[in-house]
């Protein structure tokens, strides 16, 4: 009984130890979308408030979560951010409070983060690709430039946003 008791301690002491050394989303890959975890105050080009969005980590640090509060009053969002270590790629799924969503994938572009959808198809009818990029800028904000293209090659802003730190 004694050596069982024994080994069982040893046991739990090897999975202990292997279970604190093991970190699954601590590489570079997983952390290249930190810099736009934070609270943030965004503004619109002209400079006009365009809402709040509070950045996290959670999930043991291998999930980003997006909320997102617009300045027009009761639209609000969320999305899960994540690396996917098998595609590597990063994933983003937005789904807002109207009842839409929008999947996309991509990675670090020079130093930008770049999420591209799939074709869509817009409640108006028209399909669209959707491209979002986030770029940090000077005294720590960051720029989110949001494009939708017919074709893929011919892209207009739908949203550009300036992040500053609340």
């Amino acid at each position: 009984m004694r050596y069982l008791v024994l080994f069982c301690f040893g046991l739990f002491t090897v999975q202990l130890s292997i279970a604190q050394d093991t970190c699954p989303c601590c590489s570079e890959n997983h952390k290249a979308f930190d810099f736009w975890v934070g609270k943030w105050s965004v503004t619109n080009p002209d400079g006009s408030y365009a809402g709040t969005n509070s950045i996290s980590k959670e999930e043991d640090e291998c999930v980003i979560r997006e909320q997102w509060t617009s300045a027009t009053p009761g639209y609000t969002g969320t999305s899960m951010n994540y690396y996917d270590a098998v595609r590597k790629q990063w994933v983003q799924l937005w789904v807002d409070n109207q009842g839409q969503s929008l999947y996309m994938r991509g990675g670090l572009v020079n130093g930008a983060m770049v999420l591209t959808s799939e074709l869509l198809l817009g409640t108006d009818g028209v399909h669209r690709y959707n491209r979002v990029t986030w770029t940090p800028v000077q005294k720590g904000k960051v720029r989110q430039h949001w494009e939708v293209s017919t074709d893929g090659s011919n892209w207009t802003t739908a949203f550009d946003g300036l992040y500053s730190p609340i």
